[in-house]
């Protein structure tokens, strides 16, 4: 723990060196984009400038080969510890040899409790337990359940598609061990953000077509990224460079989480990666026209891209349904439980919650749907921080619980 703290207060000297270099030279690349109606726009650009510094400063570190780009970003991630909590019993175990933090309520219960599967978003490479404590033990306390949070190896150390396959094999070890919990195995829910989504479509998918084991009733989607066909949706056109997910990072953090080479990312984003008979194959899913007019204002079809085969032959994982949900076939939706997605106005996944939401609508799949539109991509990790936190941080995770609370 006292090297942690190390290595921060390093981190943030060599970031205060950094800030004033900027300052000195009247450096220019702060560019970023602040809507004037997402909530606290001011602390959002100061935290926007604070994680481009820490940006700059691990490529820096990264090409001096002093410490690897993810591992620097990892440790400002990683968050502040959490207080004692005296309202839970906190364990860490293993299920089927996958790390996870069970949060326990320690008031006694009349009968078996609910149980939460919670997966933490961080594009697959950042993000840790310990760094959705406050969440997992808010979920906890509010909803009066026991949360298993799942602590899936990060690439690029574990490569693809070693994070889906844990987060499934954790779910089904609490489905099948829940009631040694005091958790009743038919009220177990799947939750997460960002890539965490992405990994709770996937166990829900997965699972949902097995007959042995308990289902899952229900699943909660927290601006899930869901497809890596189309980099020109409404959303992408209009949030292209709003803090703290831009569209050219969204793909960037594809490619290091595929542990592909990044200068595929230009053509990616044209979608030069795609060709004419899949995209004819999924457009009935993945299409502007799908989104609600009220969410398009401005919207501009991009121009036919030219279909570039070498770079379809190195990015074939994108067209999986484990990277791009949306891509699944009728027969896996329509086994999926009901579903809670909460989008954000400002977020360059929005559309993907949106496209979702009418695929599973239109599979007969009981969605509730919330839409924060003050909020932007990765509000949640700044929740229970106090006045460091955003209104649309707790928006987020009680649209979220009040779900929960109905199962």
């Amino acid at each position: 723990m006292e090297s942690y703290y190390i290595l921060v207060l390093i981190a943030g000297i060599l970031v205060a060196f950094v800030l004033l270099v900027l300052l000195a030279t009247g450096h220019n690349f702060f560019k970023g984009e602040i809507p004037p109606d997402v909530c606290q726009p001011a602390k959002l650009r100061f935290y926007h400038h604070m994680y481009t510094l820490m940006d700059i400063l691990a490529k820096t570190l990264n090409h001096l080969c002093i410490m690897e780009e993810h591992t620097f970003l990892r440790l400002i991630t990683e968050g502040l510890p959490a207080c004692w909590d005296c309202q839970l019993f906190i364990k860490d175990l293993h299920f089927g040899g996958v790390p996870i933090r069970i949060y326990l309520p320690r008031e006694p219960s009349a009968g078996k409790r609910r149980g939460v599967v919670f997966i933490h978003g961080g594009c697959g490479i950042f993000g840790s337990i310990r760094s959705y404590e406050r969440v997992c033990r808010y979920i906890a306390r509010k909803s009066d359940s026991v949360v298993v949070s799942v602590g899936y190896h990060l690439a690029p150390e574990q490569r693809y598609p070693a994070q889906t396959l844990e987060c499934i094999t954790a779910t089904m070890h609490f489905l099948k061990t829940a009631e040694t919990y005091g958790v009743d195995p038919a009220r177990i829910i799947v939750c997460g953000d960002s890539v965490g989504g992405t990994f709770t479509t996937s166990v829900c998918q997965v699972l949902g077509q097995r007959t042995d084991i308990p289902k899952i009733c229900a699943q909660v989607l927290i601006y899930p990224f869901l497809q890596a066909l189309d980099f020109n949706l409404p959303s992408h056109q209009k949030n292209a460079a709003v803090a703290f997910l831009t569209r050219e990072r969204t793909v960037y953090f594809i490619l290091k989480y595929l542990n592909k080479d990044c200068s595929l990312k230009e053509p990616i984003l044209a979608g030069s990666h795609v060709p004419e008979n899949i995209n004819l194959k999924y457009r009935k899913w993945i299409n502007p026209d799908l989104i609600p007019d009220a969410l398009k204002l401005g919207y501009k079809p991009p121009l036919p891209a030219l279909f570039l085969p070498q770079v379809h032959e190195e990015v074939q994982e994108l067209f999986e349904p484990w990277i791009s949900p949306l891509l699944a076939e009728d027969a896996v939706i329509c086994g999926l439980p009901d579903t809670c997605i909460i989008t954000c106005e400002h977020d360059v996944l929005r559309d993907d919650g949106l496209l979702y939401k009418k695929r599973l609508e239109d599979n007969n799949i009981s969605v509730t749907w919330h839409h924060v539109e003050k909020g932007f991509h990765s509000s949640m990790g700044f929740f229970g921080y106090g006045i460091f936190s955003f209104p649309s941080s707790n928006t987020i995770i009680n649209h979220a619980v009040d779900f929960i609370k109905g199962y």
